[in-house]
């Protein structure tokens, strides 16, 4: 294939596409750039894979640190390891925008690569890798009904005047301050795929978007198209399965109706096996074999032509009847119920409950320090809530392998993570690292809307003031696939078998103001946009009556959190007085931490994070730190603390952390010989602050009123110099005592008997 570039202008940023030079083995390959940022999609068709009842494709994305000429952080390791949550995700993106459009009868595997080459910091690859598998999918012998296009749309609004608008695959700057981040992936008639967070907007807004969306889409797919015309390669052909489509038919004469009775038992488990529809497999397998001795079948092909059977049953009661498989109305949502505070220790519980889809939700409250570091080839970033999802085999009754999360469980995962965490206080308002985890105890439809709900009264009975409870809700779609009409039927809250027959899985979850976030699966070639209003219209009906529902177990967030929770505080202090809350060599800092048992953290930005599990604790500490970069100003008094005793005074604290010294003649009216016979070790004292002198001393005096006075005019008498023991103007005017060493100069001194040594003459 000759090398070939072509480039589409669209938004203002350039998006160039070129293939015939990088990975010629691949089936197909492309290059494509906008900015500096570059990704490489490689597609490979292999055999078909006749082991599987599925169709096998896999997509890999693959980031590389040094497309942002970053090496690991790792002292160790310096390799990429496991693909990063955002990488998993983007896969996943990504294959549920192409997966719909692969013949239903093509069963060849065939792995999509994408491998991030170089990445600029402002145009994201995600999007443009969307757009180069397209490409590449549509140049291949590969059959697929595309090209899709993809964009991403956000919603800014101008600061003063109220106006907004919709930005085309904003840059990671622009983004920060977009109310609204949809992906949608388009064909030339309808929507493919769906994936969106937002702070809370309405239907309309996102609609909007949708449509403003489709309207770019269009010019990829243009784009796409021209560039297909010149390199594209001859699509090869699909045969039916004509064993399968012949036992389809003498399957459904003899058994429709036998099948068709499973249609309720199926409705109650998500599990696609149970042991009396297997029995009828075998039934049907047995007989067939004897009345068909010619024709070669086997369990596996019964198996599928008795789902497809059973499926089109479905369609059919709901479609002709208006009948779920579950007996409910088009629109009827299941049973719901659910609990705070489940468990005795965590921080915060709730178990929420829908049909016999159920969900355990924990949060754990942490200190700011235990968030979540990133790394990726754009940098590193920080995540303060983090939401993990876990669905065991036993929620579906099976058995099954247990280890490293999959590829679902990260999706279903982010998915509630999206949807709650534009209601998450800030930082300065709530300072936690916050971690939900959804434990799936049982599943039949929308376990990841489950665990939004869940995790809404999780966070409320921990004590995280959330701006508003979030509820989500899955819609599904029964289209008239066999009757080839327009006719079609969405269904409210959709079950697991419903999911499995139907042609989408459309969630939205919201609180009562708008949506917060959206994620769209299809089967079929997509969704025209009146099918898309009508459901996000249905859908916030949906989420108003589960939302009623979950404020009656928890009407708002609880007022504290957990007395197992950590306590935290956050006070700033001033940049140039860091040095003195962590002391030389940490030494102020490691002395609080010890004698308080409470954890600071000081940042750059002079914030200073104190936790612990006592709000005694974390009450001393806090004090601590603000006494030790407070402004001591002359006049003020103190309740102090007597810490040492010396010969000429004593030093009293004022504040944790800060002393000042109170000399003898501010101790009494009278002539003070020792110290000791005024305060002892641990006294305490009602002190003034006398003077700050030009080191940043403290003198304190412990008389007052004429007290203060008479001893003031004395002392000016004798000196008006300051009579701080530590001056060298005091060090000048004292007298040698007898038998006791003389000052020399400061910190060293002779005995008048022994040799000179340095040493403090205090």
């Amino acid at each position: 294939m000759k090398k070939t570039s072509k480039s589409l202008e669209l938004s203002g940023k350039t998006i160039t596409l070129e293939t015939g030079y990088l990975a010629p083995q691949a089936t197909a390959s492309v290059l494509a750039r906008t900015g500096d940022t570059e990704v490489l999609v490689t597609i490979v068709e292999g055999a078909v894979r006749e082991d599987i009842d599925y169709f096998p494709l896999t997509v890999e994305y693959i980031e590389r640190l040094y497309a942002g000429g970053k090496i690991k952080g790792s002292r160790w390791v310096k390799r990429e390891g496991k693909p990063s949550d955002d990488a998993i995700l983007t896969a996943r993106l990504i294959d549920r925008s192409i997966r719909p459009l692969f013949p239903k009868e093509y069963k060849n595997e065939v792995q999509v690569v994408i491998t991030v080459l170089s990445v600029d910091g402002e145009n994201e690859p995600d999007v443009l890798s969307m757009i180069a598998v397209s490409t590449a999918l549509n140049i291949s012998r590969i059959p697929w009904k595309g090209p899709i296009g993809a964009v991403r749309v956000g919603y800014v609004k101008e600061k003063g005047n109220g106006n907004a608008e919709f930005i085309i695959n904003p840059r990671v700057s622009e983004s920060e301050f977009s109310e609204l981040d949809i992906v949608c992936s388009h064909t030339k008639e309808k929507t493919i795929m769906l994936e969106a967070g937002a702070f809370q907007v309405s239907e309309k807004i996102v609609l909007d978007a949708i449509k403003k969306a489709h309207d770019e889409t269009k010019k990829i797919i243009g784009f796409i198209e021209e560039f297909t015309k010149e390199v594209g390669q001859k699509k090869q052909g699909i045969s039916q399965d004509s064993v399968l489509l012949e036992l389809i038919a003498r399957v459904e004469k003899n058994y429709k109706e036998e099948i068709k009775s499973f249609i309720s038992i199926r409705a109650s488990k998500e599990s696609t096996n149970s042991n009396e529809f297997s029995g009828l497999i075998d039934k049907i397998f047995e007989e067939e074999k004897t009345a068909n001795p010619e024709i070669s079948i086997d369990k596996k092909l019964v198996a599928k032509a008795a789902e497809y059977i059973l499926f089109k049953g479905i369609r059919e009661d709901i479609l002709k009847k208006g009948k779920r498989p579950d007996g409910r109305k088009i629109d009827e949502i299941r049973e719901i119920s659910g609990q705070a505070s489940i468990l005795p220790r965590t921080h915060g519980s709730a178990v929420f409950q829908r049909g016999d889809t159920q969900v355990l939700t924990v949060v754990t409250l942490g200190s700011p320090k235990l968030e979540q570091l990133i790394e990726s080839a754009e940098g590193e970033e920080t995540k303060r809530y983090i939401h993990h999802y876990s669905m065991p085999p036993y929620s579906v009754g099976e058995t099954g392998r247990m280890g490293m999360p999959s590829r679902r469980e990260i999706g279903h995962g982010a998915l509630a993570e999206r949807a709650i965490i534009s209601v998450i206080p800030n930082r300065e308002k709530f300072p936690y690292t916050i971690r939900v985890v959804s434990e799936v105890l049982s599943s039949n439809g929308s376990t990841s809307m489950a665990s939004t709900c869940g995790s809404t009264l999780a966070l409320m009975d921990a004590g995280v003031p959330i701006e508003k409870p979030v509820s989500g809700i899955a819609m599904g779609l029964m289209s008239d696939v066999f009757g080839k009409t327009d006719n079609y039927v969405i269904l409210t809250d959709i079950l697991g078998l419903e999911d499995f027959s139907g042609d989408m899985d459309f969630k939205v979850a919201g609180t009562d103001t708008g949506i917060t976030a959206i994620q769209l699966d299809v089967k079929i070639a997509g969704l025209t946009i009146k099918q898309i209003e009508e459901t996000l219209e249905r859908a916030k009906v949906g989420r108003m009556f589960i939302l009623e529902k979950m404020q009656k177990v928890l009407p708002s967030s609880r007022m504290q959190v957990s007395e197992f929770a950590p306590k935290i505080e956050v006070i700033r202090v001033p940049v140039e007085k860091i040095g003195e809350v962590i002391g030389p060599g940490g030494r102020v800092i490691r002395n609080i931490i010890a004698e308080t048992g409470a954890t600071v953290d000081v940042e750059d930005d002079g914030s200073v994070t104190i936790s612990g599990t006592s709000e005694d604790a974390v009450a001393k500490a806090v004090d601590w730190v603000k006494g030790l970069t407070r402004e001591v100003v002359a006049g003020e008094v103190f309740e102090g603390t007597v810490k040492r005793i010396l010969p000429f005074g004593a030093f009293v604290e004022v504040l944790p952390g800060k002393e000042g010294m109170v000399h003898v003649s501010q101790m009494s009216t009278g002539f003070v010989k020792n110290p000791s016979e005024v305060v002892t070790i641990g006294q305490k004292v009602k002190v003034r602050v006398a003077e700050i002198d030009e080191q940043g001393r403290i003198n304190l005096s412990m008389l007052f009123g004429e007290d203060a006075n008479q001893a003031q005019k004395h002392q000016n008498v004798q000196s008006p110099k300051s009579m701080h023991p530590l001056s060298m103007q005091f060090r000048r005017e004292r007298s040698v005592i007898p038998g006791k060493p003389a000052f020399r100069k400061r910190g060293s001194f002779r005995s008048q008997s022994g040799p000179r040594f340095n040493k403090k003459p205090y």
